[in-house]
């Protein structure tokens, strides 16, 4: 009972003192500050956590912020006489010996007494700290999957939380995918697009619709950690294209180009009979499309392409040329095939010609018609040879085929009769329209009278 008389009277003197002290400086400071603590802390001390103001002696009041992991506190208070005893929040506890306290929920605030009581003058001293647990900041992702159905679709780059844009390319069948969102502080906030995900609800999901064929949709996670802080993360999900189809083609053969109709299939392109190689130009609908002309590919982001100088075959022939498109899904291919028709030779004429009597050749020359050959007049019959320039003319003699296409040289015997033996050969050029006749007259030497 005289000890509760003794305190009660401090107090009132401490107060009166404290109340002359205040109201003499005008301060409004929260802050108690005395200027002479009867039994005062040699030191305090709070973790995790920082005094403010910084500890001294006659100061008795101090807040503290917390960190939002942190569910509790230990508080050491050392008096500077050991003999004192000391109270936390109600608790006595050993001079120097941590205590510790229990925090509430991120926000809140815990107010934590110590009391410090002098056994020896009775006097007693209260020092008090208000800690305030701090709000996250935790505005991260912890994990980040789009699926397709229940497929995962692949993250370019890969999932980080530190990594704020990504992209993802889907196959063309695919209409939709599902985002699925892992806050790191389940307490956060989260907004999938415009699927809103509360505090509390952990991992958050939205579907989104994809746009066509070869587009871009794009998908913004806004993460707001519970102090406000807010970060961003962007998705550019792309749906990709299955164009396989060529917007142009064309065959250019001695500088003349022949645009193919891609309308009217099967491309054909006709070219002269002296055009040994053509050159290929192409299109694709989709410049992300992958494009291979013969063995030349041509990848993403190349809109078009040539070749050129590409071999074709002889006069008469057919080669045909492949152009390749595979579409950015990579599934879908197409192929064009181009036949370039080389027109048949119209060459007709020999490129060597003679007449063999008695086993002596006898060369005509081709470059002076006409064309006479003499022979003895004990020759009774000759042989006449003739090469075709083009060994895919036909040559023929006295209502003969004497050298069919692809043979190059022909042979006629011919049996004289009278002085002048007229002989035709008749080469007709493999375009079977163009045809030269060629006229040998072989002249017998006329017969030596008799003595």
């Amino acid at each position: 009972m005289g000890r509760n008389l003794i305190y009660s009277g401090q107090r009132l003197v401490v107060a009166l003192l404290l109340a002359l002290g205040l109201s003499s400086s005008g301060c409004s400071d929260s802050v108690s500050v005395s200027e002479d603590v009867r039994v005062p802390l040699a030191s305090l001390v709070i973790t995790p956590g920082t005094l403010q103001p910084g500890f001294f002696s006659n100061t008795t009041s101090y807040k503290v912020n917390a960190p939002t992991s942190a569910d509790s506190v230990t508080v050491t208070a050392t008096p500077r006489d050991s003999t004192v005893e000391v109270t936390i929040n109600g608790l006595v506890t050993i001079a120097g010996q941590g205590r510790t306290i229990s925090l509430g929920t991120p926000g809140s605030i815990t107010t934590i007494t110590i009391v410090l009581f002098s056994q020896t003058t009775g006097s007693e001293t209260t020092y008090t700290i208000n800690v305030t647990r701090l709000l996250s900041s935790d505005d991260n992702l912890s994990a980040l999957t789009v699926k397709a159905g229940s497929a995962s679709q692949l993250l370019v780059p890969p999932f980080a939380p530190d990594t704020l844009d990504y992209t993802v390319d889907v196959q063309t069948n695919i209409l939709s995918v599902t985002i699925a969102a892992t806050k790191s502080d389940p307490n956060a906030a989260m907004l999938i697009g415009s699927v809103i995900v509360p505090p509390g609800t952990n991992p958050g999901q939205a579907p989104i619709t994809l746009g066509p064929p070869g587009e871009i949709t794009s998908v913004t996670i806004e993460v707001t950690a519970p102090n406000g802080n807010k970060k961003r993360y962007n998705l550019s999900i792309k749906r990709l294209s299955a164009d396989t189809n060529l917007s142009a083609l064309s065959v250019t053969a001695n500088s003349v180009a022949h645009p193919v109709d891609l309308n009217t299939p099967p491309y054909t392109v006709n070219v002269a009979t002296n055009v040994t190689t053509v050159d290929v130009s192409a299109t694709k609908s989709d410049p992300n499309a992958v494009m291979a002309i013969g063995s030349e590919t041509f990848p993403a982001g190349i809109a078009s392409g040539s070749v050129l100088d590409i071999p074709i075959g002889a006069p008469g022939s057919d080669t045909p040329i492949s152009i390749i498109v595979t579409a950015q899904n990579g599934v879908d291919s197409k192929t064009y095939t181009v036949t370039v028709h080389r027109a048949a030779s119209d060459d007709s004429t020999l490129s060597a010609l003679s007449v063999t009597a008695n086993s002596v050749a006898h060369p005509v020359d081709l470059n002076t018609p006409p064309y006479t050959v003499d022979v003895d007049n004990s020759v009774t019959s000759v042989v006449i040879s003739a090469t075709k320039s083009d060994p895919q003319a036909t040559m023929s003699a006295l209502g003969s085929v004497i050298a069919p296409p692809g043979v190059p040289d022909g042979q006629v015997p011919v049996i004289l009769i009278g002085a002048t033996t007229e002989v035709v050969i008749t080469v007709i050029a493999q375009d079977t329209t163009s045809q030269t006749p060629y006229t040998i007259n072989v002249i017998q030497a006329p017969a030596v009278p008799t003595p």
